[in-house]
């Protein structure tokens, strides 16, 4: 990787190799292949000063080039790269300590911003006691103090974490090797040159994001435009505006961010667009489904989207990235089979007009160099034609293992068939099946539950859950997914305390959503309180939760109170909202009426229930309802908002307060923290009511708030 670099900066100069484009219309940032070499050897003369080869760096960084800086500089002084997510409002704790404690790194990278933030806020103190480095500090002239490590192919260069909280977390070790042979099957399968350009909102602190967003592009010698990926989210068509803009030639994401475009963006929107430009669409990171192509195909045909472009493909971490896609420029292969013969394992052809079969997109040919082969995973031999079994995988790309995890990676990595004694495959945990040639991938073996691109752990949510409520019986629960009509949706399973049959369980249910959209940002889309013993668990005592998902779904479990989301109507409402003609200024009351009516709607609650005092944290939101929610508060504003909006006060009353005040709009709040009210303006009873509700950490930031204003005002 530091020769591939070395040399792209020496044949490519000053040809733009990254572009970063904020979502909130600030100017774009820029980098060359020549720029980020430089940058690269002086972030990596200080590591190399502060820690030995070998060493781990955690990335800690919010989006932007810096990330990118940042890693390379990792790469040349010979330091194994940790990225990991940056830390949302309440998820710091699970998501980046147990990470610490396996990977023990040396140093912390970052931005001198985020330095100071992580200071004053969410880090902990184990992650404080090592030495933090603000890339965007670091002096050019360290370049020419910079050593080349001399790292060969077999060297790590990063760890990929697939895990959270509870679990013990599993480091992918990636080598400098896999990644350029990975990068080598993206080129040849996608079709990638020189003239290629790419647009990308995925996160970078994942594989997807990071190798096809960074290093494909860095390979193949074109370039990349990044998106930070809440804009995103508030609003996807700044995605197609991208690609349209910059007459990008590929991008992808799974299959919910073309459903997402699919839904959200409106045909005047659409009218703007140009997509002839697209030729390599990829979806991946989740089931990809036929309906979601159809309907995207069919929206944006009108803007030149072909819908051969799409190229469905599978692969996961333990791979490096890709496993199978394409070919290029060939509409996807989308079959039709029996779901009753499927839900046996059994592959049966079912006509297209049949109202109960199951369609199944192709997700490409095997590439190069690897093969794949699907096993029954009791017997570990090949399935006949036919059979649906465990996909494995041999070949270059594969990874050599978890970072100091030596049994987990024998069971995962040094998998021998029965039948023919081949060993050292990998074991996907996915369930599918060959046929001509395409892999076909129909579920999952292991109870990894994906949705929207996002990996989660049971175990860790079931954690959570158990600690919600006092009642609840540790240690009985199950977190799984269920096929909705356009992505999987989260179920949870819980049983009550045998001598708690008077247990408040609206309340309960109504802690387990706010638990779960705090800890792990993603909305439940059912909660059933079950009685004591009807979890189905091994002689060993563990979790069944295969087992526990069909019983539920069968309805074989006696339930004491249930609750499941209603989905009628709510993202249509949420899309055909009414924009203000360009009317800046509204009441309080407006404002409190109209988040009271969307907060209602988009969480399936009362609008009774959502009180205008109540925090926001308390309604069990996740990340995707709060930026959503912002997104439409945007549109009836006739504003520019930032994607984290809807955060920046506690409630419903104390944002309304901000948005009806004519200070508000003489800057966008995607740019700074919103200015806040005048002391007089301030109902004393009713701030007393909302800072008695507001957890710790708010509380002291509203205090400091309010001391900041008061100085103001003495000023």
């Amino acid at each position: 990787m530091v020769d591939l670099l070395r040399g792209r900066a020496l044949a490519l100069g000053d040809k733009q190799a990254f572009c970063y484009v904020p979502g909130d219309g600030t100017a774009q940032a820029t980098m060359t292949y020549r720029g980020l070499h430089e940058r690269a050897m002086a972030i990596a003369a200080e590591l190399q000063r502060r820690a030995p080869p070998g060493a781990r760096a955690l990335l800690l960084f919010p989006p932007g080039l810096d990330f990118i800086a940042g890693f390379f500089g990792c790469l040349y002084a010979g330091i194994v790269a940790v990225p990991i997510a940056p830390p949302g409002r309440n998820r710091f704790a699970w998501s980046a300590e147990p990470i610490l404690e396996a990977s023990q790194p040396s140093l912390v990278l970052s931005t001198a911003r985020h330095c100071e933030k992580a200071a004053q806020s969410y880090a902990p103190a184990r992650l404080l006691e090592r030495p933090w480095i603000a890339v965007d500090e670091i002096d050019g002239d360290a370049q020419h103090r910079w050593r080349d490590p001399h790292v060969e192919g077999e060297e790590a260069a990063f760890l990929q974490y697939t895990s959270g909280s509870t679990s013990v977390p599993k480091g992918v070790i990636l080598s400098h090797r896999s990644l350029l042979y990975n990068a080598e099957l993206i080129r040849e399968a996608f079709g990638n040159t020189p003239e290629s350009s790419a647009v990308f909102w995925l996160p970078l602190y994942h594989d997807m994001g990071l190798i096809g967003g960074v290093i494909q592009p860095l390979y193949c010698g074109g370039a990349c435009t990044l998106l930070p990926p809440a804009a995103f989210l508030q609003r996807p068509v700044l995605w197609l505006e991208t690609i349209s803009r910059k007459r990008a030639t590929v991008s992808g994401g799974p299959n919910f961010a073309f459903e997402l475009c699919a839904r959200k963006v409106c045909a005047e929107d659409r009218e703007c667009l140009d997509l002839s430009s697209w030729e390599v669409a990829f979806v991946g990171a989740e089931p990809v489904r036929a309906q979601t192509l159809d309907r995207f195909s069919k929206a944006f045909a009108p803007c030149g989207f072909r819908r051969e472009a799409f190229l469905p493909c599978y692969g996961l971490a333990e791979a490096t990235l890709m496993v199978s896609g394409g070919p290029r420029g060939s509409a996807p292969t989308v079959i039709s089979v029996r779901a009753d013969a499927l839900a046996c394992h059994e592959v049966q052809d079912a006509p297209r007009s049949d109202p109960t079969a199951r369609s199944l997109v192709s997700c490409g040919r095997n590439l190069p160099g690897q093969r794949i082969v699907v096993v029954d995973p009791e017997t570990r031999c090949a399935c006949r034609d036919g059979i649906v079994g465990e996909i494995w995988v041999r070949g270059p790309s594969v990874a050599c293992g978890y970072y100091e995890r030596a049994e987990a990676t024998a069971l995962a990595f040094r998998a021998s068939r029965a039948d023919t004694h081949d060993g050292q495959f990998l074991r996907t945990g996915d369930l599918g099946f060959l046929r001509n040639g395409q892999l076909f991938v129909t579920g999952r073996l292991k109870d990894l539950i994906i949705i929207r691109g996002r990996n989660f752990y049971p175990e860790d949510i079931e954690h959570t859950v158990e600690r919600a409520y006092d009642g609840l019986r540790a240690g009985y629960g199950a977190a799984f997914s269920v096929d909705g009509e356009n992505e999987e949706r989260l179920v949870i399973v819980h049983e009550v305390e045998p001598r708690r049959r008077n247990l408040d369980t609206h309340r309960a249910m109504q802690a387990i959503r706010h638990a779960v959209a705090g800890d792990h940002g993603v909305e439940v889309h059912a909660i059933a309180l079950v009685r004591a013993g009807m979890l189905a668990k091994t002689s060993s005592g563990k979790t069944r939760r295969s087992a526990c998902r069909e019983r539920y779904l069968s309805g074989e479990m006696e339930v004491l109170a249930e609750w499941k989301a209603d989905l009628e109507g709510v993202d249509e409402e949420m899309a055909d909202e009414p924009a203000l003609p360009r009317r800046r200024v509204v009441s309080v009351g407006e404002v409190e009426a109209w988040l009271t009516q969307r907060i209602a709607a988009r969480l399936r609650l009362p609008p009774a229930q959502v009180l205008v005092t109540t925090p926001f944290t308390e309604f069990g939101m996740s990340s995707v309802d709060a930026t959503e929610i912002a997104a439409g508060l945007e549109r009836w504003l006739g504003r520019s908002l930032s994607p984290t909006a809807i955060y920046n006060y506690p409630t419903i009353s104390a944002l309304a307060r901000w948005l009806a005040s004519p200070a508000a709009d003489s800057r966008s709040a995607a740019t700074r923290p919103p200015p806040r009210p005048s002391s007089e303006n301030l109902d004393p009873d009713q701030l007393d009511r909302e800072v008695q509700r507001m957890t710790g950490e708010e509380k002291e930031q509203f205090m400091l708030m309010l001391e900041e204003m008061a100085q103001q005002e003495r000023q």
